[in-house]
């Protein structure tokens, strides 16, 4: 305990040393932690990086709706054809010869985010893992590979494929198996990227005024957790997450370059080192930068999501009089709480990314519906993996964003709530009181919050 209060503190005289304003550590010391930093695997190591406070530019003009829709267009018409080329890096299908594996769960980004447009969600699950040991402690595992002659270690995403056996190596298997000693195992959906460069570019101070904002409204029934999570880009740097199921991200770039890795196997500038080599025929890092534009495939992955529109509405659903009434008692019982509706993204010209990237007119000063606070809560269903944010967050995962669900046919992290009640019914602890709220709500205006959902 003493050693933990000396680290808290070794963090907070950082903080003050980097300028971070008092508002912001007032927040931090009301819930908002600062996360070591974690290996690809989900491990928390310990890490050396300083939270990074978006610098805001200035603003005169009141906010724009941002564009929304499903026709694959950009969310800037100057870059229509910027957009399409990344689309198609987006859609690529890799092979062996890429760097694809040697282990891996998909060929390609539109594999896992397609319906109904390239970016949005899918069916496609991945498999996570872990121990808790009689100490209550989370571990992640080391995974044998080879017929048990090759570890992968401190494992907690089980690949479903893998490279080999192959013609080169015909009698070597490389293929991850969940281990036996495994006792926290669980399935994460994959999610929409559609509307993401507008998420990038909500201020870590908006996000944490909604923690501060619910904490206080429910007397601290509803309080989530906002973490700072390094950025790949910006070496030394943190920033409040906001992507993935456990909140791993803060920025895109971030993003990209982990899927890549640990989704298809392939290494980048930000993500250098494989899985293993086991199998392994190319020379890391496999993804280098095109000698025309400087880009490599995680610039464009990172690009085409910050040109993508965000999920639009069913409009004509959601104008009827159930939808308007199904939306007031989604209000009412207290849904709103975490599913924020209305959030506006920084100003144009607003460094974020630990400096690393300049918010554009596209992406600034606009109004988005996301329906998500992006922060950690536990309501009940939580994975039991720590990645970032240290043991607490084991059973809390990020507020999933409710624009464009009616497309969803399996709903929370694992997929297994097969309609919106059961969805709402399957929340529990800081939701408690408005699943409580929701069973009292008479069966028609169940029904109407019911038709409000499927109007997002």
């Amino acid at each position: 305990m003493k050693e933990k209060q000396q680290f808290v503190r070794g963090i907070i005289e950082k903080l003050k040393s980097s300028a971070v304003t008092a508002l912001s550590l007032a927040l931090l010391m009301a819930g908002v932690t600062l996360a070591v930093a974690s290996d690809q695997t989900g491990q928390s190591r310990p890490g050396s990086q300083l939270a990074w406070q978006d610098q805001l530019a200035p603003s005169t003009t009141a906010p724009q709706e941002a564009p929304a829709g499903f026709d694959g267009n950009s969310n800037d018409p100057n870059l229509q054809q910027v957009h399409l080329e990344d689309q198609a890096a987006f859609d690529e299908v890799e092979g062996i010869s890429d760097g694809l594996g040697p282990v891996y769960n998909a060929q390609s980004c539109r594999e896992c985010h397609q319906s109904p447009v390239s970016g949005g969600i899918s069916q496609v699950t991945e498999l996570r893992v872990g121990r808790v040991n009689r100490f209550g402690q989370f571990q992640a595992l080391d995974v044998p590979i080879a017929d048990g002659t090759a570890v992968i270690p401190s494992r907690s995403l089980i690949n479903d494929r893998a490279i080999c056996p192959s013609g080169d190596f015909p009698n070597t298997e490389v293929q991850e198996r969940v281990p036996g000693n495994a006792n926290v195992r669980t399935l994460r959906t994959s999610l929409n990227v559609l509307g993401d460069g507008f998420v990038e570019a909500i201020p870590g101070s908006t996000i944490q005024q909604i923690a501060a904002k619910q904490c206080r409204e429910t007397n601290g029934q509803i309080c989530g957790q906002a973490i700072f999570v390094p950025v790949s880009e910006a070496p030394g740097q943190m920033r409040i997450a906001r992507f993935g199921w456990k909140n791993q991200h803060a920025s895109l770039l971030s993003f990209s370059a982990d899927a890549y890795l640990n989704e298809m196997g392939i290494t980048s500038r930000l993500q250098p080192v494989d899985t293993t080599t086991v199998c392994k025929t190319t020379q890391d890092p496999e993804n280098n930068a095109d000698p025309v534009d400087g880009l490599g495939d995680i610039d464009r992955f990172a690009r085409f999501m910050r040109l993508s529109k965000a999920p639009a509405r069913d409009e004509t659903l959601a104008a009827t009089i159930d939808a308007k009434q199904g939306a007031d008692a989604f209000d009412r019982i207290g849904c709103d709480t975490c599913h924020v509706s209305s959030i506006v993204t920084a100003p144009t010209g607003s460094v974020i990314n630990g400096g690393s990237f300049v918010v554009p007119d596209a992406l600034g000063n606009k109004t988005i519906h996301p329906f998500s606070d992006f922060l950690l809560h536990n309501v009940g269903t939580g994975d039991g993996i720590v990645q970032n944010g240290g043991a607490q967050t084991a059973n809390k995962l990020r507020t999933p964003p409710l624009w464009g669900v009616r497309l969803r046919d399996r709903m929370m992290h694992d997929g297994l709530s097969l309609t919106f009640e059961e969805a709402i019914l399957r929340h529990s602890g800081e939701a408690f009181g408005v699943v409580r709220n929701f069973r009292n709500l008479t069966e028609q205006e169940r029904d109407r919050l019911v038709t409000f959902l499927k109007s997002l």
